[in-house]
C-alpha cells in the first residue's frame, strides 16, 4: 500500500491519525471522505494483503509445518510481521514478579494493526453493556447508551460486511433486516454442540463475523451509507465491488488477497486513499503529542525507524488510535513525561482484557468420520451468547457479568502440530498408529470462554522509571489483577463446558474441577485490552467525553479501545469502529464550525 517518506509530508494537516487499525482506519475513512486532509502514522511497516497473503498453501509448504515459533506465535502463515508478544527494541516491563499479576502485551507493528490477524468476530454491545453499573453496582456506566451507537453499528456492518443471523436474544442485539450477510452452515462440531446446548438450555446460534459470504452490492450499500454525496458513493462502491466472497481457501489470520474478510488495509484505507486526502507514513514510532502554548494538540513527534531520526508532523487535531496500551504510552510520555489530558489522574487506569478459559473434549461420535473439507470461513461459524442474565439478576451466580462460548475443533488441514493428543497414540507404531490417528482425527471439540472483566484499581499501566526502548523512550510497565468475579466466571465456564461435552457423549481432556485461578488465561492473552482513558459524564472521573474527545484537550481524540468504560463479553473491534465513526462525524462537524 502506498506510503510516503516524511520528506513528502505536508506542512500541516487537518488531522494527524496515529494508528492504522480498526479505529485509525475508520477515522481515516470518515474524515477523508468528508474532505479533511489527514496523515496516518503507523509504527510498523507497510503491508499489502492482496500480494502478501499466502493463499491456499498447506502447512507442509512452510518451515516446521507452519507451526508457531517465538517470533510467529500464531504460526508461520499468520499475517503479523514484526509484531507479537515481544517486539524487538521495544520492551515492556511488569510491576510484579508474580506471574498471576503480569500482563502480556500484543503489538501488531504493521499497517492495518490487529485487523490483519484478528478472529473477525463482530458482536454489538447490548443495552446492558453500556450501563453495567446501573444494573449491578459495579464498574462504570458509559455516558452513552445503545441507542446512541446503534446507527453506527449498522453503518459498520454495511461497510465491512458481516455474516450472521438475528435471534432475538436478551442483550444480544439484532441488526436491521437485510444488513447481515447469510452465515455459512455449521460444521459437524457446531451442530453437535447446538444439539447438546438445546438439551441443556444453552443457545448455540450462528456467530457474527466480518467475512463476506456473498458479493457486495456496492452501489446500493454506498448509497445507504452516504445518501447525499454522489462522489463519495462512487469511491465506496468501487472499493466494495473489488471485494470477493470467501471460498474457504485460507485461514483469515493469514490476511486475504481477495479482500473477503475485513482488514483496515482492504476496506477502510482504499476509499480514504482514493479521495487524495490521506498520506500514510510507515515505520513511525510515535513518542508524544506536541502541545502548543494554548494547551491544544499541535501534532506528534515520532522516530523514523528507517533513519533513527526524530521527526514531527503538525495538524489542527490529533487522533490517537494506536491501541489502548499504545495510546496510553504516548499520552504518559507527552509534555516532557508529565503526561497530558490527565487532570483526572486516570490515564493508564482501569485497563481491562477479556476473561479467557478453554476446555477440550473428545467425542466418540466424531470418530472415523469420512474425509471432508471442514475448513469453512476461517473461524467460528456458531457460538453461544450469554444466556443466564435472569439467574444473574436474581443472585444465583457468584460472578456479576457474562461470557460467550466460542466453538472450535474441525477436520481442518493439520499443520506442524500433532492433530491428535499424544496420549491417544502412545506406544503405537506402524499400521496401528495410522489406524488410530485416522480414528481420532477430527473427534475433538474445544470450547472457549470469552467473558467480561470488571474494571478494578489493580489493573493499570504506567511508565517504567528505569527502562527505555532503543530510542530512549520510557516503556510501559504493567500491573494486573483478576477479581473474584472473573475467577468465578472461569470456574463456571469449565463446569459448563464439561456438561456440554458429556451431553455429546464425550470426555473432557483435562480436570474440569480446576479453580478459576488455575484455568483463567493470563491478562492480555486474549488480546482484547481496552481502557486506560475511560469516557464518562464529567472530567473529574474520566478522561474522555461521549465523543471520544479528551476533556482537557478538545482537539485530541482517542479512537481505539482506550475510552471503553467497560469490556463486555462481546469482542471489542466492532464497537471501536462504531465509536470511531461517531467520533469522526463529530470531529468533522466541529472542524466545519471552526472549533478545532
Amino acid at each position: 500500500m502506498a506510503t510516503i517518506p516524511i520528506s513528502r509530508s505536508k506542512k500541516e494537516y487537518d488531522v494527524v491519525i496515529v494508528g492504522s487499525g480498526a479505529g485509525g482506519g475508520q477515522m481515516a475513512y470518515t474524515l477523508c471522505l468528508a474532505g479533511l486532509k489527514c496523515v496516518m502514522l503507523e509504527a510498523g511497516r507497510s503491508y499489502v494483503p492482496e500480494t502478501e497473503t499466502p493463499m491456499m498453501q498447506r502447512g507442509d509448504h512452510a518451515p516446521l509445518g507452519g507451526s508457531s515459533t517465538p517470533d510467529k506465535p500464531f504460526g508461520f502463515y499468520d499475517a503479523t510481521v514484526n509484531g507479537g508478544w515481544e517486539v524487538p527494541n521495544e520492551p515492556y516491563t511488569q510491576g510484579s514478579d508474580n506471574p498471576e499479576e503480569q500482563f502480556r502485551w500484543w503489538r501488531a507493528r504493521m499497517l492495518g494493526g490487529r485487523t490483519n490477524h484478528w478472529g473477525r468476530i463482530s458482536l454489538r454491545n447490548g443495552p446492558y453493556d453500556f450501563k453495567p453499573f446501573s444494573r449491578d453496582g459495579l464498574g462504570f456506566d458509559w455516558p452513552i447508551g445503545y441507542e446512541d451507537v446503534e446507527p453506527y453499528y449498522t453503518k459498520v456492518e454495511r461497510l465491512i460486511g458481516v455474516y450472521g443471523t438475528n435471534e432475538g436474544l436478551e442483550n444480544t442485539p439484532d441488526s436491521p433486516a437485510g444488513v447481515l450477510q447469510p452465515p455459512p452452515k455449521g460444521r459437524v462440531g457446531d451442530l453437535m454442540t447446538q444439539k447438546a446446548g438445546k438439551a441443556m438450555g444453552v443457545p448455540v446460534v450462528p456467530i457474527h463475523r466480518a467475512v463476506l459470504t456473498r458479493p457486495m452490492d456496492g452501489k446500493k450499500l454506498a448509497a445507504q451509507l452516504h445518501p447525499e454525496d454522489a462522489d463519495t458513493q462512487k469511491i465506496v462502491a468501487e472499493s466494495m465491488v473489488n471485494r470477493a466472497p470467501c471460498f474457504w481457501a485460507t485461514d483469515c489470520g493469514r490476511g486475504c488477497s481477495i479482500r473477503a474478510n475485513y482488514q483496515s488495509t482492504t476496506v477502510h484505507l482504499p476509499p480514504a486513499l482514493a479521495t487524495g486526502n490521506l498520506d500514510i507514513i510507515a515505520d513511525a514510532h510515535v513518542r508524544e503529542v506536541i502541545i502548543g502554548k494554548d494547551g491544544k494538540a499541535k501534532g506528534v513527534l515520532f522516530i523514523d525507524k528507517t533513519t533513527g531520526k526524530e521527526e514531527r508532523v503538525l495538524g489542527k487535531a490529533v487522533v490517537l488510535a494506536a491501541s489502548s496500551g499504545e495510546s496510553v504510552r504516548i499520552m504518559l510520555n507527552s509534555n516532557g513525561g508529565e503526561g497530558i489530558a490527565n487532570s483526572s489522574g486516570l490515564v493508564g487506569k482501569y485497563i481491562m482484557d477479556t476473561v479467557g478459559s478453554d476446555l477440550r473434549g473428545q467425542i466418540p461420535a466424531l470418530e472415523n468420520l469420512p474425509p471432508h473439507n471442514d475448513d469453512g470461513a476461517g473461524g467460528c461459524h456458531f457460538y453461544s451468547p450469554w444466556w443466564l442474565y435472569k439467574d444473574q439478576l436474581a443472585g444465583r451466580l457468584d460472578f456479576a457479568r457474562g461470557y460467550h462460548i466460542e466453538i472450535g475443533g474441525t477436520r481442518r488441514m493439520p499443520e506442524g502440530n500433532l492433530p491428535v493428543p499424544a496420549h491417544y497414540l502412545k506406544g503405537l507404531y506402524g499400521t496401528k498408529l495410522k489406524e488410530e490417528a485416522r480414528r481420532y482425527y477430527g473427534s475433538f471439540i474445544s470450547l472457549s470462554c470469552r467473558g467480561e472483566m470488571i474494571p478494578n484499581e489493580g489493573s493499570y499501566a504506567d511508565l517504567d522509571p528505569d527502562v527505555t526502548d532503543k530510542w530512549g523512550i520510557p516503556v510501559m510497565r504493567w500491573h494486573w489483577k483478576w477479581s473474584d468475579h472473573e475467577l468465578n466466571m472461569a470456574a463456571h465456564a469449565q463446569k459448563t463446558f464439561t456438561a456440554i461435552i458429556e451431553e455429546m457423549g464425550g470426555t473432557a481432556l483435562t480436570n474440569p474441577q480446576k479453580s478459576g485461578r488455575d484455568t483463567i488465561l493470563q491478562g492480555g492473552q486474549v488480546i482484547h485490552e481496552v481502557g486506560g482513558a475511560i469516557m464518562g459524564e464529567d472530567r473529574a472521573t474520566s478522561v474522555c467525553n461521549q465523543w471520544n474527545q479528551t476533556w482537557d484537550i478538545d482537539n485530541l481524540f482517542l479512537c481505539d479501545g482506550a475510552p471503553f468504560a467497560s469490556n463486555a463479553d462481546k469482542n471489542p473491534t466492532q464497537t471501536i469502529m462504531a465509536l470511531a465513526w461517531r467520533s469522526g462525524e463529530y470531529l468533522v462537524d466541529q472542524a466545519r464550525k471552526g472549533n478545532l
